[in-house]
């Protein structure tokens, strides 16, 4: 049977970054505080025509693809811009958002994320209780605004832009920048890799009634999993008018032990694959990192290559998201039960359960992934030591109409349950993701040969930071954020 088309989005309405993602080279997270509301509310209305919105995403796209048809030089010059506001920003502005906080006093978004890094999302914490963040993350952040480019000159001058525009810099400002953080893709045919050096982004969701190329792999989702006042949307009918065809944003400061990472696979190298067959050292470390991960440094999934990579299964977009873990709830031998790609998106594991035990949709778990790196690249000398001396990572952010459903669910249930997935039922525990679990890490089935054999790792990626977001619609914003104009 078909699933019907929902109704047609308003694609000028929602902001860009939601469904479209951004085109960029390079990002500014620029973190702010509103100082003074009553002129706030008035920039705002010189703000809103900045905002890149999906319509607008979807012209650049066009725009770069007949450049780079046309084999032209280069890069088109282009900007998009987008704001959210954290719940502390609404209570700032007087702006009655409890229609966002679909589950009382305890939603996410109402308690933000400071709380819930310790409360749910288990960070590490500090003597004094507060998660072991960058203090700028401990303080109230009242808004975010991306803004995206492909090149530094270009941002650079969209930020002066948007500073006059809130007269930062000058005897009568409205907001106060807290930290701006600066992303970039990385170099060359690393471009599209995390810091790991693993291709990124390949399985985000499909979605009904927007996306027009579909591919095998998993299901389709409702636009309202992904925007708020949409079928789909948990807390559909409760939204005010004003918080339709908006999303939540789930933002983490997550920063990356690459070459302790590379060290650790170089250690601890797979000595013969599945099928029984020697490997090199380097091939041993290869397969490690594969099977931590649930993918080969190049995309292609292990489920479908488990033992080589396979690059052309890697860039061929029929194949390498059409997996599911089939017949496997009980075997790590091809994928470990927790392979980041496995924990944060099961397939099988709860759509197709063991025989008595009721299915699991998964659709309504899915997230928009967005975020860019930051940092530099592993210099020589950190290489040769084995230790982390320059800041890096990966600026996460996600897209999602309900934090408890999406990111908040899939860090606390998943990633950070050693008992996820719940129907195998092998003597040895899954464990937790090996990338962005909290706790203890260790894991099970790295070695298809000895599935029940755990390995003990150290924590690869750390969170220094994070908040939660709501990013408006453009009728929210002009009718109910800024003022009259």
């Amino acid at each position: 049977m078909t699933t019907p088309a929902p109704a047609p989005l308003d694609l000028n309405n929602i902001q860009g970054d939601i469904l479209s993602g951004l085109p960029k080279k390079t990002q500014f997270y620029v973190f702010f505080d509103i100082t003074d509301v009553a002129k706030f509310r008035k920039d705002l209305n010189k703000f809103i025509p900045l905002i890149k919105t999906v319509a607008g995403v979807l012209k650049d796209r066009d725009d770069i693809a007949d450049h780079k048809k046309k084999k032209l030089p280069g890069l088109i010059p282009l900007t998009g811009v987008n704001i959210s506001f954290s719940h502390q920003g609404f209570i700032k502005l007087g702006i009655d958002d409890s229609s966002l906080a679909a589950n009382g006093d305890q939603d996410p978004f109402k308690i933000g994320q400071k709380q819930d890094a310790i409360t749910n999302l288990g960070d590490p914490k500090k003597s004094d209780g507060t998660p072991d963040w960058d203090a700028h993350f401990l303080q109230d952040l009242h808004g975010l605004i991306l803004i995206s480019g492909e090149s530094h000159a270009s941002i650079q001058k969209k930020k002066l832009e948007i500073e006059l525009v809130f007269g930062v810099n000058t005897p009568y400002p409205s907001i106060k920048e807290i930290i701006s953080i600066q992303g970039d893709v990385r170099p060359g045919d690393e471009s599209g890799h995390e810091h790991f050096g693993f291709l990124d982004g390949i399985s985000n969701p499909v979605v009904n009634g927007f996306d027009t190329v579909i591919n095998p792999g998993p299901k389709l989702v409702d636009p309202g999993v992904l925007l708020t006042g949409h079928p789909g949307d948990v807390a559909q009918t409760t939204r005010a008018a004003w918080a339709t065809d908006g999303s939540f944003l789930a933002f983490r400061y997550l920063f990356q032990q690459v070459p302790e990472f590379d060290d650790f696979l170089t250690k601890n190298p797979i000595a013969k694959d599945g099928n029984g067959k020697a490997l090199t050292p380097v091939q041993g470390s290869d397969l490690l990192g594969a099977r931590m991960v649930g993918r080969w440094k190049s995309g292609a999934p292990i489920d479908v290559s488990p033992f080589q990579d396979d690059p052309a299964l890697a860039k061929d977009p029929k194949r390498n998201n059409d997996f599911a873990f089939a017949g496997e709830i009980n075997s790590q031998l091809r994928c470990p039960f927790a392979a980041h790609v496995r924990k944060t998106n099961p397939r099988n594991d709860l759509e197709a359960p063991p025989p008595g035990i009721n299915p699991i949709p998964i659709e309504g778990r899915r997230i928009m992934r967005r975020g860019v790196q930051f940092g530099p690249e592993v210099t020589a000398e950190e290489k040769h030591a084995a230790k982390t001396q320059h800041g890096r990572g990966l600026l996460f952010a996600c897209y999602q109409s309900s934090l408890v459903n999406g990111f908040q669910f899939l860090q606390q249930s998943w990633a950070n349950n050693t008992n996820f997935p719940p129907f195998e039922t092998q003597p040895e525990a899954p464990g937790l993701d090996p990338l962005i679990g909290q706790g203890v890490r260790a894991m099970s089935g790295l070695d298809p040969l000895a599935e029940q054999k755990v390995l003990s790792m150290p924590a690869f990626i750390i969170p220094r930071g994070g908040e939660y977001f709501f990013s408006p619609s453009l009728k929210g914003l002009k009718s109910t954020i800024a003022s009259a104009a």
